[in-house]
């Protein structure tokens, strides 16, 4: 396997005028550099990646940690990500956190060590000491970290009063909320704008909030014990679509017709929701092009040096399935 000194002995320069053509850094005169990449050519010279890392501080590498790839959304949302990395030639590496502090804290370590240019974070619990310990660009991607980060989000609480508009609109009087993790931005916002819809019913009862964790089995025990606890409850709001999935299978189990005695409305618009029985209804974020929009921003700030903060925040839409689709609804149609 030919080495750079075999590359330089061809050439007839010296292996740090080499280093300079491959890695495009300092100034080599045209006639030099064909020489060097004519010698690359003919020796089938393959540069050693970690050589260059260490020349350039760069490794074409970025990072997505999310904090549960069993969820649908994240690898949806990690596939924009990886397409948008492929298309500027950078390698994706993605990072199941568990939204644990010490799993991510390892991961930055570790990557950061081996150069990584980037990272797009969904986290809820990194703090602004571990973010300032950062030494590269960074995007916020599905919730809000820090006012000093660029993200990339969308308008949750909108799509909270969204769902709950929806469930009324169809006739649903007594209506409830499965949310997200307390300590989670976009489950806070999703919750609020449920909130916006409700506060002000006389019928509204504050135990009519419950927390799924954005989790299946969560959200599906959490059901239960609502409907259970509160059969006049005719529409729930579920945070996310997972725990839309849960609560339909709950329904299942106390013989509760979907959609004509509860009608469900979920949130993020996964290719899960239209695969489930009956289909979900749900607020559809644009995951794709939130992913690669992200993917887009952190790129462009590595390769530019530019650390303005961005905020991007894309609009949701409901799309209506059979979980809210009712009877009379039906026949009109």
């Amino acid at each position: 396997m030919a080495t750079i000194r075999d590359v330089a002995k061809r050439a007839d320069v010296s292996t740090a005028t080499v280093s300079r053509v491959i890695n495009q850094n300092g100034y080599v005169n045209e006639d030099t550099k064909k020489r060097v990449k004519e010698a690359i050519d003919q020796l089938n010279y393959v540069p050693n990646e970690v050589a260059r890392n260490l020349f350039t501080g760069r490794s074409e590498m970025i990072a997505l940690f999310v904090p549960d790839i069993t969820n649908p959304f994240f690898p949806e949302l990690a596939r924009a990500v990886e397409d948008i990395a492929n298309r500027y030639h950078y390698t994706f590496v993605l990072c199941n956190t568990d939204n644990d502090i010490d799993k991510q804290i390892d991961y930055l370590n570790a990557l950061q060590q081996k150069s990584v240019d980037g990272f797009i974070l969904v986290s809820s619990s990194l703090t602004e000491e571990y973010l300032q310990q950062i030494r590269v660009p960074v995007v916020a991607l599905d919730r809000m970290i820090s006012n000093c980060i660029s993200s990339v989000t969308v308008n949750n609480r909108l799509g909270g009063r969204q769902a709950v508009e929806h469930l009324k609109a169809i006739g649903c009087q007594r209506i409830a909320h499965i949310a997200g993790p307390e300590h989670t931005n976009n489950a806070v916002e999703r919750m609020r704008g449920y909130l916006d819809g409700v506060k002000h019913e006389a019928w509204f009862n504050s135990s009519y909030v419950v927390s799924g964790a954005y989790h299946f089995d969560e959200a599906r025990e959490a059901a239960i014990k609502l409907l259970t606890d509160y059969p006049e409850i005719d529409g729930i709001f579920a945070g996310n679509d997972l725990m839309g999935a849960g609560v339909l299978n709950a329904a299942a189990s106390l013989g509760k017709n979907i959609p004509d005695e509860l009608a469900v409305v979920g949130f993020d618009g996964v290719a899960m929701a239209e695969t489930v029985t009956p289909t979900l209804t749900t607020v559809a974020q644009p995951i794709y092009d939130i992913g690669a929009k992200a993917a887009d921003m952190l790129i462009k700030q590595i390769e530019t040096h530019d650390s303005t903060v961005l905020t991007e925040e894309f609009n949701v839409q409901l799309i209506e399935r059979q979980s809210t689709l009712r009877k009379e609804d039906k026949d009109e149609r």
